[in-house]
């Protein structure tokens, strides 16, 4: 282990009693370096885009689709508009309406993504997700690509878990 000596005012050479940093320096730069590779190979998590937006108004189009799920004596509930409905009429109503939105703007190349009609869906917060999930089963076999949650905020703008 080499010592370093300095000058001292008289011409004789001290010790010098100031500690020499750059070893460690040097091992926390490695430490830092395995830390940084290391800490994503611990964390395994899925790859996921989430939205970068908190509020989107919705935009009400007269070719637009308003269901309502509820959940009332065991059962799941959907109304179209204010037209209770069950599973299989859903879907025969919301193919009916497709198509007929289809023929509207004259034939499946005319559909564009501002044109295409969207389903709006306005869950009651006791409904079982089944039921909202079953729903938008329905109206994605009946070929709608665009389904929205409508929700109502809290009145003072917080978030409510």
């Amino acid at each position: 282990m080499a010592m370093q000596v300095g000058e001292s005012g008289d011409g004789e050479e001290t010790p010098m009693s100031d500690i020499n940093t750059t070893p460690l320096v040097d091992v926390m730069l490695v430490l830092l370096i395995i830390f940084l590779i290391a800490v994503p190979v611990v964390l395994q998590t899925v790859p996921v885009r989430l939205p970068k937006v908190e509020f989107e108004a919705t935009t009400t189009k007269p070719e637009n689709v308003n269901l309502s799920v509820t959940y009332a004596n065991g059962q799941c509930e959907v109304y179209w508009d204010l037209s209770r409905l069950d599973s299989q009429q859903l879907l025969d109503r919301a193919v009916a309406e497709l198509e007929g939105q289809v023929v509207a703007l004259g034939g499946p190349e005319n559909i564009t993504e501002e044109n295409m009609p969207e389903v709006h869906i306005r869950g009651d917060i006791d409904t079982p997700y089944r039921c909202i999930g079953g729903a938008i089963f329905t109206m994605q076999r009946a070929g709608f690509a665009r389904i929205g949650f409508i929700s109502e905020p809290e009145p003072t703008g917080g978030r409510r878990l």
